[in-house]
Protein backbone atom coordinates (compact mmCIF):
# COMPACT_ATOMS: atom_id res chain seq x y z
CA UNK A 1 0.00 0.00 0.00
CA UNK A 2 1.28 3.20 -1.08
CA UNK A 3 0.56 6.25 1.35
CA UNK A 4 -0.31 9.76 -0.27
CA UNK A 5 1.19 12.82 0.80
CA UNK A 6 -0.86 15.60 2.95
CA UNK A 7 -0.42 17.83 -0.31
CA UNK A 8 -1.57 15.13 -2.67
CA UNK A 9 -4.25 14.66 -0.32
CA UNK A 10 -5.46 18.46 -0.18
CA UNK A 11 -5.19 18.62 -4.03
CA UNK A 12 -7.37 16.04 -4.27
CA UNK A 13 -9.46 17.32 -1.84
CA UNK A 14 -9.68 20.58 -3.47
CA UNK A 15 -9.96 18.81 -7.05
CA UNK A 16 -13.19 17.59 -5.56
CA UNK A 17 -14.49 20.84 -4.44
CA UNK A 18 -14.03 22.37 -7.59
CA UNK A 19 -16.30 26.07 -7.74
CA UNK A 20 -18.78 26.30 -9.82
CA UNK A 21 -18.24 29.72 -11.25
CA UNK A 22 -21.15 29.76 -14.00
CA UNK A 23 -22.56 32.75 -13.81
CA UNK A 24 -18.88 34.53 -13.28
CA UNK A 25 -16.80 36.04 -15.81
CA UNK A 26 -14.09 33.70 -14.19
CA UNK A 27 -12.65 29.98 -15.24
CA UNK A 28 -10.91 28.18 -12.90
CA UNK A 29 -7.05 26.94 -14.34
CA UNK A 30 -5.98 24.85 -11.42
CA UNK A 31 -5.38 24.72 -7.88
CA UNK A 32 -3.20 26.56 -5.92
CA UNK A 33 -3.37 25.78 -2.17
CA UNK A 34 -4.86 25.97 1.10
CA UNK A 35 -5.38 29.38 3.05
CA UNK A 36 -7.73 28.56 6.05
CA UNK A 37 -11.21 28.84 5.40
CA UNK A 38 -10.32 29.26 1.48
CA UNK A 39 -9.33 27.24 -0.88
CA UNK A 40 -7.05 29.35 -3.40
CA UNK A 41 -7.35 28.70 -7.27
CA UNK A 42 -5.66 30.17 -10.47
CA UNK A 43 -8.36 31.53 -12.69
CA UNK A 44 -8.80 33.16 -16.18
CA UNK A 45 -10.61 36.31 -16.22
CA UNK A 46 -12.81 36.32 -19.21
CA UNK A 47 -13.30 39.72 -19.33
CA UNK A 48 -9.78 41.34 -18.64
CA UNK A 49 -8.00 38.35 -20.49
CA UNK A 50 -5.95 37.82 -17.32
CA UNK A 51 -4.63 35.10 -14.84
CA UNK A 52 -6.22 36.27 -10.75
CA UNK A 53 -6.30 34.19 -7.93
CA UNK A 54 -9.89 33.55 -6.66
CA UNK A 55 -10.21 32.35 -2.62
CA UNK A 56 -13.38 30.31 -2.57
CA UNK A 57 -14.84 29.60 1.25
CA UNK A 58 -14.39 25.39 1.44
CA UNK A 59 -15.74 24.79 4.69
CA UNK A 60 -19.54 24.58 6.06
CA UNK A 61 -21.01 27.79 7.18
CA UNK A 62 -24.59 27.40 8.22
CA UNK A 63 -24.31 30.12 10.36
CA UNK A 64 -22.56 33.10 7.97
CA UNK A 65 -19.73 33.78 10.52
CA UNK A 66 -17.08 32.43 8.09
CA UNK A 67 -18.29 33.83 5.16
CA UNK A 68 -18.32 37.05 6.59
CA UNK A 69 -14.70 36.72 8.21
CA UNK A 70 -13.54 35.62 4.45
CA UNK A 71 -15.49 38.72 3.35
CA UNK A 72 -13.69 40.88 5.72
CA UNK A 73 -10.44 39.81 5.17
CA UNK A 74 -11.16 40.90 1.25
CA UNK A 75 -12.83 44.40 2.35
CA UNK A 76 -9.27 44.98 4.47
CA UNK A 77 -7.03 44.32 1.30
CA UNK A 78 -9.58 46.06 -0.45
CA UNK A 79 -8.90 49.52 1.78
CA UNK A 80 -4.94 49.00 1.71
CA UNK A 81 -4.19 50.60 -1.83
CA UNK A 82 -0.84 50.32 -2.25
CA UNK A 83 1.74 48.53 -4.23
CA UNK A 84 3.20 46.38 -1.69
CA UNK A 85 -0.27 44.72 -0.61
CA UNK A 86 -2.08 42.51 -2.77
CA UNK A 87 -5.23 44.62 -4.53
CA UNK A 88 -8.38 43.05 -4.91
CA UNK A 89 -10.49 42.80 -7.85
CA UNK A 90 -13.74 41.38 -6.87
CA UNK A 91 -15.63 39.24 -4.49
CA UNK A 92 -19.25 37.69 -4.04
CA UNK A 93 -21.04 35.11 -4.53
CA UNK A 94 -20.82 31.80 -6.21
CA UNK A 95 -24.20 30.05 -7.76
CA UNK A 96 -23.37 26.95 -5.05
CA UNK A 97 -23.28 30.17 -2.42
CA UNK A 98 -19.89 29.98 -1.44
CA UNK A 99 -17.73 33.33 -0.75
CA UNK A 100 -15.37 34.40 -2.71
CA UNK A 101 -12.95 37.09 -3.39
CA UNK A 102 -10.43 37.74 -6.40
CA UNK A 103 -7.06 39.53 -5.99
CA UNK A 104 -4.02 39.58 -8.59
CA UNK A 105 -2.10 36.16 -9.42
CA UNK A 106 1.27 36.92 -7.67
CA UNK A 107 4.04 35.00 -9.43
CA UNK A 108 8.09 35.20 -7.46
CA UNK A 109 9.36 33.58 -4.36
CA UNK A 110 8.28 34.07 -0.34
CA UNK A 111 11.25 35.69 1.43
CA UNK A 112 12.41 33.18 3.47
CA UNK A 113 13.25 31.51 -0.07
CA UNK A 114 14.43 34.43 -1.77
CA UNK A 115 17.08 35.60 0.88
CA UNK A 116 18.84 32.58 0.24
CA UNK A 117 19.94 34.41 -2.92
CA UNK A 118 20.93 37.89 -1.38
CA UNK A 119 24.50 37.80 -0.45
CA UNK A 120 25.00 41.46 0.45
CA UNK A 121 23.58 42.50 3.90
CA UNK A 122 23.26 45.72 2.82
CA UNK A 123 20.69 44.61 0.17
CA UNK A 124 18.73 42.92 2.65
CA UNK A 125 18.48 45.56 4.46
CA UNK A 126 17.01 47.64 1.65
CA UNK A 127 14.94 44.98 0.91
CA UNK A 128 13.73 44.96 4.75
CA UNK A 129 13.11 49.09 4.15
CA UNK A 130 10.56 48.37 0.70
CA UNK A 131 9.06 45.40 3.74
CA UNK A 132 8.25 48.00 5.82
CA UNK A 133 6.65 50.50 3.87
CA UNK A 134 3.00 48.40 3.37
CA UNK A 135 3.15 48.12 7.06
CA UNK A 136 3.89 51.36 7.68
CA UNK A 137 0.98 52.42 5.21
CA UNK A 138 -1.48 49.94 6.61
CA UNK A 139 -0.58 51.76 10.24
CA UNK A 140 -1.92 55.04 8.89
CA UNK A 141 -4.80 53.53 7.68
CA UNK A 142 -5.41 51.91 11.40
CA UNK A 143 -5.30 48.71 10.34
CA UNK A 144 -2.68 46.02 12.19
CA UNK A 145 -1.23 43.10 10.50
CA UNK A 146 -0.25 40.91 13.45
CA UNK A 147 0.82 37.76 11.20
CA UNK A 148 4.10 38.85 9.47
CA UNK A 149 7.13 36.07 9.15
CA UNK A 150 9.24 35.67 6.13
CA UNK A 151 6.13 33.51 4.52
CA UNK A 152 4.26 35.70 4.04
CA UNK A 153 6.07 38.24 2.11
CA UNK A 154 6.78 37.66 -1.26
CA UNK A 155 9.44 39.07 -3.78
CA UNK A 156 8.04 39.55 -7.48
CA UNK A 157 9.53 38.53 -10.76
CA UNK A 158 10.99 42.08 -11.35
CA UNK A 159 11.77 42.39 -7.11
CA UNK A 160 8.27 44.15 -6.15
CA UNK A 161 8.13 43.46 -2.78
CA UNK A 162 4.38 42.32 -1.34
CA UNK A 163 2.98 41.92 2.23
CA UNK A 164 0.80 38.87 2.13
CA UNK A 165 -1.80 37.22 4.08
CA UNK A 166 -3.73 39.74 6.11
CA UNK A 167 -6.28 37.50 7.39
CA UNK A 168 -5.21 37.95 10.99
CA UNK A 169 -5.19 41.91 10.19
CA UNK A 170 -7.01 44.05 12.84
CA UNK A 171 -9.05 47.10 12.44
CA UNK A 172 -7.98 49.21 15.34
CA UNK A 173 -11.19 51.28 17.32
CA UNK A 174 -13.70 50.01 14.77
CA UNK A 175 -17.06 48.15 15.09
CA UNK A 176 -16.24 45.27 12.87
CA UNK A 177 -19.64 44.58 10.50
CA UNK A 178 -19.54 42.29 7.90
CA UNK A 179 -22.32 42.03 4.91
CA UNK A 180 -21.83 39.09 3.07
CA UNK A 181 -23.62 39.10 -0.85
CA UNK A 182 -26.73 37.46 -0.82
CA UNK A 183 -26.34 36.98 3.25
CA UNK A 184 -27.97 38.90 6.44
CA UNK A 185 -26.19 41.33 7.82
CA UNK A 186 -23.25 40.07 10.47
CA UNK A 187 -22.37 42.63 13.50
CA UNK A 188 -19.47 41.54 16.01
CA UNK A 189 -18.62 44.22 18.81
CA UNK A 190 -15.15 44.16 19.54
CA UNK A 191 -14.14 40.36 18.68
CA UNK A 192 -11.01 39.67 16.70
CA UNK A 193 -11.95 37.10 14.05
CA UNK A 194 -9.46 34.96 11.86
CA UNK A 195 -9.04 34.00 8.61
CA UNK A 196 -6.24 31.71 8.44
CA UNK A 197 -2.59 32.74 6.56
CA UNK A 198 -3.19 32.30 2.76
CA UNK A 199 -0.09 30.25 1.25
CA UNK A 200 2.25 31.89 -1.24
CA UNK A 201 0.35 31.82 -4.28
CA UNK A 202 3.23 30.11 -5.88
CA UNK A 203 3.22 26.73 -6.06
CA UNK A 204 5.86 25.39 -5.70
CA UNK A 205 6.74 27.05 -2.26
CA UNK A 206 5.57 25.60 0.85
CA UNK A 207 5.30 27.25 3.96
CA UNK A 208 7.88 26.22 6.89
CA UNK A 209 6.08 28.02 9.64
CA UNK A 210 2.36 28.16 9.50
CA UNK A 211 -0.03 30.09 11.72
CA UNK A 212 -1.65 28.59 14.69
CA UNK A 213 -4.79 29.17 16.97
CA UNK A 214 -3.71 29.18 20.75
CA UNK A 215 -5.79 28.40 23.30
CA UNK A 216 -8.29 31.25 24.50
CA UNK A 217 -7.05 33.95 27.40
CA UNK A 218 -9.56 35.86 28.93
CA UNK A 219 -8.41 38.44 26.71
CA UNK A 220 -9.48 37.03 23.55
CA UNK A 221 -8.22 34.49 21.14
CA UNK A 222 -4.16 34.23 20.73
CA UNK A 223 -3.54 34.54 17.00
CA UNK A 224 -0.12 35.00 15.19
CA UNK A 225 2.95 32.72 14.45
CA UNK A 226 5.52 31.34 16.95
CA UNK A 227 8.88 33.29 16.79
CA UNK A 228 7.29 35.83 15.19
CA UNK A 229 4.65 36.66 17.46
CA UNK A 230 4.82 39.68 20.19
CA UNK A 231 4.86 38.81 24.15
CA UNK A 232 1.75 40.42 24.45
CA UNK A 233 -0.01 38.71 21.13
CA UNK A 234 1.36 35.33 23.20
CA UNK A 235 -0.71 36.28 26.28
CA UNK A 236 -3.30 37.19 24.25
CA UNK A 237 -3.34 40.74 25.60
CA UNK A 238 -4.45 44.37 23.59
CA UNK A 239 -2.33 44.87 20.69
CA UNK A 240 -1.24 48.12 18.93
CA UNK A 241 1.33 48.81 16.04
CA UNK A 242 4.45 47.86 18.33
CA UNK A 243 3.32 43.99 17.92
CA UNK A 244 4.04 44.32 14.33
CA UNK A 245 7.22 46.37 14.98
CA UNK A 246 8.08 43.61 17.46
CA UNK A 247 7.44 40.89 14.40
CA UNK A 248 9.27 43.32 11.42
CA UNK A 249 12.18 43.01 14.27
CA UNK A 250 11.99 39.50 14.20
CA UNK A 251 12.16 38.99 10.69
CA UNK A 252 15.19 41.55 10.81
CA UNK A 253 16.73 38.81 13.11
CA UNK A 254 16.05 36.04 10.44
CA UNK A 255 17.98 38.27 7.80
CA UNK A 256 20.59 39.04 9.75
CA UNK A 257 20.97 35.55 10.57
CA UNK A 258 20.74 34.19 7.59
CA UNK A 259 23.59 36.83 5.96
CA UNK A 260 25.61 35.86 8.87
CA UNK A 261 25.54 32.05 7.85
CA UNK A 262 26.21 32.75 4.37
CA UNK A 263 28.79 34.83 4.89
CA UNK A 264 30.65 31.85 6.73
CA UNK A 265 30.12 29.25 4.32
CA UNK A 266 31.78 31.54 2.17
CA UNK A 267 34.54 32.59 4.31
CA UNK A 268 38.48 30.22 4.83
CA UNK A 269 37.71 28.44 7.93
CA UNK A 270 40.13 30.90 9.58
CA UNK A 271 37.93 33.36 9.25
CA UNK A 272 34.41 32.55 9.73
CA UNK A 273 33.73 34.50 12.83
CA UNK A 274 32.48 37.88 11.05
CA UNK A 275 30.00 39.71 13.40
CA UNK A 276 26.81 41.07 12.64
CA UNK A 277 27.18 45.07 13.07
CA UNK A 278 26.81 46.23 16.61
CA UNK A 279 24.41 49.13 15.82
CA UNK A 280 22.05 46.71 13.85
CA UNK A 281 22.03 44.07 16.85
CA UNK A 282 20.95 46.84 18.76
CA UNK A 283 18.39 47.99 16.38
CA UNK A 284 17.09 44.16 16.30
CA UNK A 285 17.09 44.21 20.23
CA UNK A 286 15.06 47.54 20.56
CA UNK A 287 12.63 45.92 17.93
CA UNK A 288 11.78 42.97 19.40
CA UNK A 289 11.75 44.55 23.57
CA UNK A 290 10.14 42.19 25.67
CA UNK A 291 8.43 45.23 26.65
CA UNK A 292 6.14 47.07 23.97
CA UNK A 293 7.10 50.22 25.93
CA UNK A 294 10.86 49.73 24.90
CA UNK A 295 10.42 48.99 21.37
CA UNK A 296 10.35 51.71 18.42
CA UNK A 297 7.03 53.59 18.64
CA UNK A 298 6.07 52.93 15.30
CA UNK A 299 7.20 51.50 12.04
CA UNK A 300 8.67 54.31 10.81
CA UNK A 301 10.97 55.15 13.38
CA UNK A 302 12.78 51.42 12.96
CA UNK A 303 12.73 52.47 9.53
CA UNK A 304 14.41 55.57 10.16
CA UNK A 305 17.16 53.68 12.05
CA UNK A 306 17.72 51.47 9.11
CA UNK A 307 18.16 54.41 7.12
CA UNK A 308 20.47 56.03 9.35
CA UNK A 309 22.59 52.78 9.68
CA UNK A 310 22.73 52.34 6.11
CA UNK A 311 23.25 56.46 5.43
CA UNK A 312 26.46 55.88 8.00
CA UNK A 313 25.28 57.97 10.47
CA UNK A 314 24.52 56.96 14.69
CA UNK A 315 21.55 55.51 15.43
CA UNK A 316 19.44 55.75 18.35
CA UNK A 317 19.49 52.54 19.47
CA UNK A 318 23.27 52.33 20.18
CA UNK A 319 25.48 54.23 22.13
CA UNK A 320 28.97 54.30 20.26
CA UNK A 321 32.20 55.10 21.76
CA UNK A 322 34.80 57.17 20.64
CA UNK A 323 36.98 54.34 18.22
CA UNK A 324 33.12 53.48 16.80
CA UNK A 325 32.31 57.06 16.24
CA UNK A 326 36.10 57.41 13.98
CA UNK A 327 35.58 54.41 12.38
CA UNK A 328 31.83 54.98 11.36
CA UNK A 329 32.87 58.49 10.30
CA UNK A 330 36.13 57.45 8.66
CA UNK A 331 33.99 54.58 6.65
CA UNK A 332 31.35 57.04 5.58
CA UNK A 333 33.70 59.90 4.48
CA UNK A 334 36.67 57.87 3.55
CA UNK A 335 37.01 59.18 0.09
CA UNK A 336 36.96 62.55 1.35
CA UNK A 337 39.39 62.05 3.88
CA UNK A 338 41.91 60.22 1.30
CA UNK A 339 41.93 62.81 -1.35
CA UNK A 340 42.45 65.01 1.55
CA UNK A 341 45.30 63.66 3.13
CA UNK A 342 46.68 62.61 -0.60
CA UNK A 343 46.26 67.21 -0.95
CA UNK A 344 48.21 67.44 2.68
CA UNK A 345 51.17 64.86 1.92
CA UNK A 346 51.83 66.50 -1.80
CA UNK A 347 51.65 69.99 -0.02
CA UNK A 348 54.42 68.82 2.61
CA UNK A 349 56.42 67.42 -0.03
CA UNK A 350 56.69 70.50 -2.16
CA UNK A 351 57.22 72.75 1.19
CA UNK A 352 60.49 69.93 2.12
CA UNK A 353 61.00 69.89 -1.60
CA UNK A 354 60.93 73.73 -1.72
CA UNK A 355 63.51 74.55 1.12
CA UNK A 356 66.51 72.71 -0.51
Amino acid sequence: MKWLSDQVVDRLQATLQLPDLSGTRYRALRYLGRGGMGTIWLAEDTVLDRRVALKVLDAEDDSGELASRLLREARILARLEHPGIVPVHDAGTLADGRVFYCMKYVEGQRLDHAVRNISSLLERLRLLERIAEPLAFAHSKGILHRDLKPENIMIGSFGEVLVMDWGVAKIKGSRQTARVIGRPEITREGVESKAEGDPTLDPSSTSTTSSIHLPETEHGRVLGTPGYMSPEQTRGDSVDERTDVFSLGAILNFMLSATAAKEADSLPRAGRSRPIPRPLQAICAKAMAPDPASRYASIADLSADLARYLEGLPVTAYRENLVERAGRVFARHRVAIVLVTAYLLMRLLLILFSRR
